[in-house]
């Protein structure tokens, strides 16, 4: 399991930064919680790691590259739990030079069998002709009333380098590429009717399992290839063991010594380090009206005993003077950030005042835990120097998130 980003079209440094931390990240990943974002990569760019990665819970997105494949062949379900734009479970958009030969020719998309988002707009090129791989199930955002899958792509006139229709080894079946296996993977409208989900053979014995999203190569909850709800220990069920059951026998309910916990969609005995315990699943920061309390090395949601107290959560510190005629940044309404003492998501510098050339209004910083995105990311300013910050090592400080590092010329 790997966390995804929420990054947009933005970049860290540059490509190379980029691809760096992507390759770090995805590398012998299997299900990335959150989304996957593929952006600005050049045609010379090595992005087999990508080719581990099974099941996305958020959206993937890939724009503004030039690569002519992209190599998710492994990627069998994107849940959507976040859109792109609130939009877009898959978005592509924008790959391919417009003065140039290089750009993107194959989705690489060979066992996706489930979006659980309808189809809105997609080239005829790679548009299923029916709603078999992208079913519609609005469970995972049912305040959107329609989200949608879609390519986008250029106008008519810039430059498209799409190939021709699907390979006719695929006879009507749609495809993602030229290639004979490239063909769409039929695990629904080829059922059975007796069947009330996919399977993996046309005859009535041959169901997939209720619990099973993506397709199967058997008819047990441990023959899926993904899972709609949770996967617990291989096996897919509709909730993880909760922390509590009722005992029948004392009409009471009693602890579960077999209870796991909601970590995305699987069920892990422990949370993450850098995760809270909240009630039966795994977050990273408390709802409102309780408030993070550690206990037995564990750290917990409790209920508020008066106020709860605001935690500080992330800062994005620019200047968008030059957008919204907003003015610079005041150094020193900067000191505010004496009394920050610990972080839970992250640190983004994009702006600083070129009279400060260090970070010392953190100076009583201990720690970023970095529940999402990266420890500290600050973006290139040759100005600022690292000096003023004071972290604290301690056994609650992640220490194996990755720092972003500046091109040597901004060091």
């Amino acid at each position: 399991v790997c966390t995804g980003t929420h990054n947009g079209l933005s970049m860290s440094g540059n490509s190379e930064i980029q691809y760096n931390l992507m390759k770090e990240r995805y590398n012998n990943c299997n299900i990335v919680m959150g989304n996957i974002e593929v952006n600005m990569m050049e045609h010379t760019r090595d992005l087999s790691f990508l080719q581990s990665i099974k099941e996305v819970t958020g959206y993937v997105l890939i724009a503004v590259n030039q690569f002519s494949r992209l190599p998710l062949d492994n990627l069998r379900l994107i849940r959507g739990t976040t859109l792109y734009e609130d939009r877009y479970a898959l978005a592509v958009m924008l790959n391919y030079q417009k003065y140039g030969q290089h750009g993107l020719q194959e989705l690489g998309l060979t066992t996706l069998t489930d979006i659980y988002c309808k189809i809105h707009q997609i080239p005829s090129h790679f548009s299923p002709r029916t709603e078999e791989k992208f079913p519609i199930n609005n469970r995972s955002s049912p305040h959107l009333l329609s989200p949608t899958l879609i390519f986008k792509t250029p106008s008519i006139d810039d430059k498209i380098l799409f190939p021709e229709p699907c390979n006719e080894a695929c006879q009507d079946v749609p495809c993602w590429g030229p290639e004979s296996n490239s063909c769409q993977t039929l695990t629904k409208t080829i059922c059975a009717p007796q069947c009330n989900s996919r399977c993996f053979g046309r005859n009535p014995n041959e169901c997939c399992h209720i619990e099973c999203a993506g397709g199967c190569k058997g008819s047990l909850d441990t023959d899926c290839f993904a899972c709609k709800n949770f996967n617990n220990s291989g096996s897919c069920v509709p909730q993880c063991p909760q922390t509590l059951i009722y005992n029948e026998h004392t009409f009471k309910m009693e602890r579960n010594p077999n209870a796991k916990y909601q970590y995305g969609s699987i069920c892990v005995a422990h949370c993450p380090k850098h995760f809270v315990v909240d009630d039966s699943s795994c977050v990273s920061n408390c709802p409102a009206d309780k408030t993070e309390v550690k206990r037995n090395g564990v750290k917990r949601c409790e209920p508020c005993k008066g106020l709860c107290p605001k935690g500080n959560q992330c800062f994005t510190i620019k200047n968008l003077d030059e957008y919204n005629r907003i003015p610079a940044l005041d150094p020193e309404k900067l000191k505010v950030f004496n009394t920050v003492e610990e972080i839970t998501d992250f640190l983004g510098i994009q702006s600083w005042p070129e009279s400060l050339s260090d970070l010392s209004v953190f100076s009583n910083l201990r720690t970023i835990q970095g529940r999402t995105l990266y420890k500290l990311n600050v973006h290139s300013l040759p100005h600022l120097l690292f000096q003023g910050l004071r972290f604290t090592h301690n056994e609650d400080q992640v220490s194996d998130l990755p720092w972003v590092a500046l091109p040597e010329e901004d060091k």
